[in-house]
Protein backbone atom coordinates (compact mmCIF):
# COMPACT_ATOMS: atom_id res chain seq x y z
CA UNK A 1 0.00 0.00 0.00
CA UNK A 2 2.98 2.45 0.90
CA UNK A 3 4.61 2.03 -2.35
CA UNK A 4 1.27 2.49 -4.41
CA UNK A 5 0.98 5.17 -2.40
CA UNK A 6 4.10 6.84 -3.14
CA UNK A 7 4.26 5.63 -6.70
CA UNK A 8 1.04 7.83 -7.04
CA UNK A 9 2.46 10.65 -5.37
CA UNK A 10 5.38 11.32 -7.75
CA UNK A 11 2.96 10.10 -10.93
CA UNK A 12 0.79 13.05 -9.85
CA UNK A 13 3.11 14.96 -9.44
CA UNK A 14 4.75 15.17 -12.37
CA UNK A 15 1.75 15.84 -14.55
CA UNK A 16 0.71 18.56 -11.94
CA UNK A 17 3.65 20.30 -13.03
CA UNK A 18 3.26 19.48 -16.74
CA UNK A 19 2.45 23.46 -18.64
CA UNK A 20 -1.25 23.22 -18.83
CA UNK A 21 -4.42 25.94 -18.21
CA UNK A 22 -4.31 25.39 -14.74
CA UNK A 23 -0.95 26.89 -14.26
CA UNK A 24 -1.48 29.47 -17.27
CA UNK A 25 -4.57 30.77 -15.97
CA UNK A 26 -3.34 31.26 -11.94
CA UNK A 27 0.00 33.23 -13.66
CA UNK A 28 -1.97 35.35 -15.60
CA UNK A 29 -4.57 36.17 -12.56
CA UNK A 30 -1.83 37.03 -9.98
CA UNK A 31 0.63 38.93 -12.64
CA UNK A 32 -2.68 41.28 -13.69
CA UNK A 33 -4.77 41.60 -10.37
CA UNK A 34 -1.95 40.14 -7.91
CA UNK A 35 -1.78 37.78 -5.31
CA UNK A 36 -5.35 37.55 -3.94
CA UNK A 37 -6.59 37.34 -7.85
CA UNK A 38 -4.35 34.26 -8.04
CA UNK A 39 -5.62 32.66 -4.64
CA UNK A 40 -9.06 32.88 -5.80
CA UNK A 41 -8.21 31.06 -9.69
CA UNK A 42 -6.41 28.48 -7.54
CA UNK A 43 -9.27 27.82 -5.31
CA UNK A 44 -11.64 27.73 -8.39
CA UNK A 45 -9.58 25.06 -9.59
CA UNK A 46 -9.10 22.84 -6.81
CA UNK A 47 -13.19 23.64 -6.07
CA UNK A 48 -13.75 21.82 -10.04
CA UNK A 49 -10.85 18.78 -9.69
CA UNK A 50 -12.15 18.15 -6.15
CA UNK A 51 -15.93 17.97 -8.30
CA UNK A 52 -14.22 15.86 -10.78
CA UNK A 53 -12.71 13.42 -8.05
CA UNK A 54 -15.97 12.63 -6.03
CA UNK A 55 -17.59 12.31 -9.47
CA UNK A 56 -14.86 9.42 -10.30
CA UNK A 57 -15.80 8.27 -7.13
CA UNK A 58 -19.31 7.93 -7.33
CA UNK A 59 -18.68 6.42 -10.75
CA UNK A 60 -20.58 9.63 -12.42
CA UNK A 61 -17.54 10.02 -14.47
CA UNK A 62 -17.61 6.24 -16.14
CA UNK A 63 -21.15 7.37 -17.38
CA UNK A 64 -19.68 10.63 -18.78
CA UNK A 65 -17.22 8.14 -20.22
CA UNK A 66 -19.70 6.10 -21.97
CA UNK A 67 -21.60 8.45 -22.96
CA UNK A 68 -19.96 9.77 -25.78
CA UNK A 69 -22.87 12.89 -26.94
CA UNK A 70 -22.35 14.22 -23.25
CA UNK A 71 -18.77 13.63 -23.26
CA UNK A 72 -18.46 15.89 -27.09
CA UNK A 73 -20.91 18.34 -25.17
CA UNK A 74 -19.03 19.44 -22.33
CA UNK A 75 -15.51 18.99 -24.19
CA UNK A 76 -16.44 21.67 -26.92
CA UNK A 77 -18.01 23.85 -24.12
CA UNK A 78 -14.59 23.83 -22.27
CA UNK A 79 -12.37 24.25 -25.50
CA UNK A 80 -14.79 27.12 -26.33
CA UNK A 81 -14.64 28.65 -23.27
CA UNK A 82 -10.46 28.39 -23.35
CA UNK A 83 -10.56 30.22 -26.81
CA UNK A 84 -12.96 33.00 -25.61
CA UNK A 85 -10.15 33.19 -22.51
CA UNK A 86 -7.18 33.23 -24.75
CA UNK A 87 -8.98 35.62 -27.74
CA UNK A 88 -9.53 37.68 -25.48
CA UNK A 89 -5.86 37.78 -23.70
CA UNK A 90 -4.53 38.01 -27.22
CA UNK A 91 -6.84 41.19 -28.43
CA UNK A 92 -5.39 43.28 -24.56
CA UNK A 93 -4.18 46.55 -24.98
CA UNK A 94 -1.58 48.61 -22.56
CA UNK A 95 -2.99 48.86 -19.62
CA UNK A 96 -1.09 48.89 -16.35
CA UNK A 97 -1.86 46.13 -14.02
CA UNK A 98 -3.88 47.37 -11.09
CA UNK A 99 -4.75 44.87 -8.15
CA UNK A 100 -7.74 46.51 -6.86
CA UNK A 101 -7.90 46.60 -3.20
CA UNK A 102 -11.05 48.04 -2.13
CA UNK A 103 -13.56 45.99 -0.36
CA UNK A 104 -16.24 45.66 -3.03
CA UNK A 105 -14.12 45.49 -6.33
CA UNK A 106 -11.39 43.20 -4.97
CA UNK A 107 -14.45 41.05 -3.36
CA UNK A 108 -16.35 40.66 -7.06
CA UNK A 109 -12.83 40.62 -8.87
CA UNK A 110 -11.86 37.50 -6.40
CA UNK A 111 -15.07 35.87 -7.38
CA UNK A 112 -14.68 36.44 -10.81
CA UNK A 113 -11.29 34.80 -10.73
CA UNK A 114 -12.26 31.60 -8.78
CA UNK A 115 -15.60 31.41 -11.62
CA UNK A 116 -13.17 31.27 -14.37
CA UNK A 117 -10.69 28.68 -12.41
CA UNK A 118 -13.66 26.15 -11.57
CA UNK A 119 -15.41 26.78 -15.31
CA UNK A 120 -12.58 25.66 -16.89
CA UNK A 121 -12.24 22.87 -14.98
CA UNK A 122 -15.47 22.00 -14.81
CA UNK A 123 -15.96 22.34 -18.50
CA UNK A 124 -12.97 19.83 -19.11
CA UNK A 125 -14.46 16.19 -18.88
CA UNK A 126 -10.64 14.66 -19.40
CA UNK A 127 -10.27 15.46 -16.04
CA UNK A 128 -13.26 13.19 -15.03
CA UNK A 129 -12.41 10.36 -17.48
CA UNK A 130 -8.41 10.72 -16.14
CA UNK A 131 -9.59 10.48 -12.67
CA UNK A 132 -12.13 7.04 -13.44
CA UNK A 133 -8.69 5.74 -16.09
CA UNK A 134 -5.70 6.99 -13.78
CA UNK A 135 -6.54 6.69 -9.98
CA UNK A 136 -7.77 2.64 -10.31
CA UNK A 137 -4.39 1.66 -11.27
CA UNK A 138 -3.19 2.82 -7.38
CA UNK A 139 -5.86 1.39 -5.64
CA UNK A 140 -4.86 -1.72 -3.28
CA UNK A 141 -5.94 -5.01 -3.14
CA UNK A 142 -9.16 -5.33 -0.87
CA UNK A 143 -9.80 -1.53 -0.64
CA UNK A 144 -12.91 -0.19 -1.80
CA UNK A 145 -12.50 1.50 -5.40
CA UNK A 146 -15.00 4.29 -4.53
CA UNK A 147 -12.99 5.19 -1.43
CA UNK A 148 -9.51 4.69 -2.32
CA UNK A 149 -10.14 6.33 -5.90
CA UNK A 150 -11.63 9.49 -3.56
CA UNK A 151 -8.32 9.48 -1.13
CA UNK A 152 -5.90 9.53 -4.01
CA UNK A 153 -8.08 12.36 -5.54
CA UNK A 154 -7.69 14.16 -2.46
CA UNK A 155 -3.88 13.97 -2.99
CA UNK A 156 -4.22 15.08 -6.26
CA UNK A 157 -5.95 18.42 -4.82
CA UNK A 158 -3.33 18.66 -2.33
CA UNK A 159 -0.20 18.63 -4.93
CA UNK A 160 -1.87 20.81 -7.65
CA UNK A 161 -2.69 23.22 -4.83
CA UNK A 162 1.22 23.22 -3.34
CA UNK A 163 2.00 23.37 -6.97
CA UNK A 164 -0.13 26.60 -7.50
CA UNK A 165 0.99 28.19 -4.85
CA UNK A 166 4.62 27.99 -5.79
CA UNK A 167 3.29 29.50 -9.45
CA UNK A 168 1.86 32.77 -7.21
CA UNK A 169 4.69 32.77 -4.90
CA UNK A 170 7.04 33.07 -8.15
CA UNK A 171 4.97 35.39 -9.56
CA UNK A 172 4.42 37.91 -7.01
CA UNK A 173 7.90 38.17 -6.42
CA UNK A 174 8.42 39.03 -9.86
CA UNK A 175 5.31 41.53 -9.67
CA UNK A 176 7.38 45.02 -10.18
CA UNK A 177 8.97 44.01 -13.16
CA UNK A 178 6.05 42.17 -14.66
CA UNK A 179 3.09 45.01 -13.97
CA UNK A 180 4.94 47.24 -16.30
CA UNK A 181 1.91 47.89 -18.80
CA UNK A 182 4.40 47.00 -21.76
CA UNK A 183 5.13 43.90 -20.01
CA UNK A 184 1.79 43.33 -18.72
CA UNK A 185 0.32 43.00 -22.86
CA UNK A 186 3.36 40.72 -23.40
CA UNK A 187 2.29 38.33 -20.57
CA UNK A 188 -1.43 38.52 -20.99
CA UNK A 189 -1.04 37.68 -25.11
CA UNK A 190 1.49 35.13 -24.46
CA UNK A 191 -1.03 33.34 -22.10
CA UNK A 192 -4.09 34.23 -24.27
CA UNK A 193 -1.89 32.15 -27.05
CA UNK A 194 -1.15 29.39 -25.02
CA UNK A 195 -5.09 29.49 -23.86
CA UNK A 196 -5.79 29.38 -27.39
CA UNK A 197 -3.66 26.58 -28.08
CA UNK A 198 -4.98 24.47 -25.37
CA UNK A 199 -8.64 24.82 -26.64
CA UNK A 200 -7.65 24.01 -29.90
CA UNK A 201 -5.97 20.81 -28.37
CA UNK A 202 -9.25 19.99 -26.57
CA UNK A 203 -12.01 20.55 -29.42
CA UNK A 204 -9.63 17.95 -31.36
CA UNK A 205 -8.64 15.39 -29.63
Amino acid sequence: MAYLLLSFVAAAGLLVVTPGPDSTLVLRSTVNSGWRAGTATTLGILTGLSVWAGAAALGIAAVLQASEAAYTVLRVAGACYLLYLGVRGLLAKREPAVEDTGSGGAAAAALRSYATGATTNLLNPKIGVFFVTFLPAFVPDGMSAGAASLALGAVYVVETAMWLALVITAASGLARWLRRPAVTQRMEQLAGGVLVLFGVRVLTS
